[in-house]
C-alpha cells in the first residue's frame, strides 16, 4: 500500500474508533501529539478523555495548565490521581482552583494529592468543597492544616478511607472533627502526625470501628508517631 492510500484510509476512520484507539494511549504526551495531528485526531482525543474512569499523572511531570485541561475533558471521571512523583508534579493551588470547574468533580470517589508541597488549604478547600462523592483521598505529604479537615467534614459524607501521611500542621480539633461528621470513615492514616494519645482514644470512642493506621500504634506502646506529652 502507498504513502498516500496508508493516510486516505486513516482520514476514513470513524471517529468512534479513533476514540477508542485513543482511550488506550497511557502516555500523555503521545494523546498530546495526537491531538495535534488534524482536526479529527483532537475531537477523538477529546472524546477519549471523556470516555476514561481513571486519570493518573502519577510518574509524569505535570503543570497546572496541562492537568487542568485533561481534567475537564475528562467527563465521567471517577479516579484522579495527580500524586507527586520524583520527576515532579508540579501542581499549585491555581490549578486545583481550575481542576474543580471540571464537571467530573462532583462524581469522584477517589483522589490522591499526595506530596504536592505546592498547594494549601485554599486550593484544598475548593476542590474537596465539590467533591461531595469522595469516598477514598490521599492527601499526605501536604501542608494541609485544620481548615482542610473541616470542609472535608463538610463537603465528603460518604468518606471511607483517608491518608494524612507526615501531614504534621493537623492538630488534634481538626481530626475529631473528621472522624465526628465522616461516620462512614473506616481508615485513617495518620502517621508522623504530632497530637497527644487521648486525641486517637477520643477518636476511637466516637468511632470504634475505625482502623487507625499504622496497625499497632496503640498496642504495646511502641508508638510509631510522635505523641506530645
Amino acid at each position: 500500500m502507498e504513502i498516500g492510500e496508508y493516510e486516505a484510509v486513516i482520514d476514513h476512520l470513524p471517529l468512534d474508533l479513533l476514540a477508542h484507539v485513543f482511550t488506550l494511549l497511557t502516555c500523555f504526551k503521545d494523546l498530546a501529539q495526537a491531538s495535534a495531528v488534524c482536526r479529527k485526531w483532537r475531537q477523538g482525543v477529546k472524546e477519549s478523555l471523556a470516555r476514561r474512569r481513571i486519570l493518573s499523572f502519577s510518574g509524569w511531570k505535570m503543570d497546572d495548565e496541562s492537568t487542568t485541561r485533561l481534567v475537564l475533558s475528562a467527563y465521567g471521571l471517577k479516579d484522579l490521581d495527580i500524586s507527586r512523583s520524583r520527576w515532579g508534579c508540579m501542581i499549585t493551588d491555581y490549578g486545583l482552583y481550575q481542576m474543580s470547574n471540571a464537571k467530573c468533580i462532583g462524581n469522584l470517589s477517589s483522589v490522591s494529592l499526595w506530596g504536592l508541597a505546592a498547594i494549601t488549604d485554599k486550593g484544598v478547600v475548593q476542590l474537596i468543597s465539590r467533591a461531595t462523592s469522595l469516598q477514598h483521598l490521599n492527601i499526605g505529604g501536604t501542608f494541609i492544616t485544620d481548615s482542610s479537615l473541616i470542609a472535608i467534614a463538610e463537603s465528603c459524607p460518604h468518606l471511607k478511607s483517608i491518608v494524612l501521611w507526615g501531614c504534621r500542621h493537623v492538630t488534634e480539633n481538626g481530626l475529631l472533627v473528621l472522624v465526628n461528621k465522616c461516620r462512614k470513615l473506616e481508615s485513617i492514616n495518620v502517621w508522623g502526625i504530632r497530637v497527644p494519645l487521648d486525641c486517637f482514644i477520643g477518636m476511637l470512642t466516637i468511632s470504634p470501628a475505625l482502623q487507625i493506621q499504622p496497625k499497632g500504634m496503640l498496642g504495646d506502646g511502641r508508638f510509631q508517631l510522635r505523641t506530645v506529652h
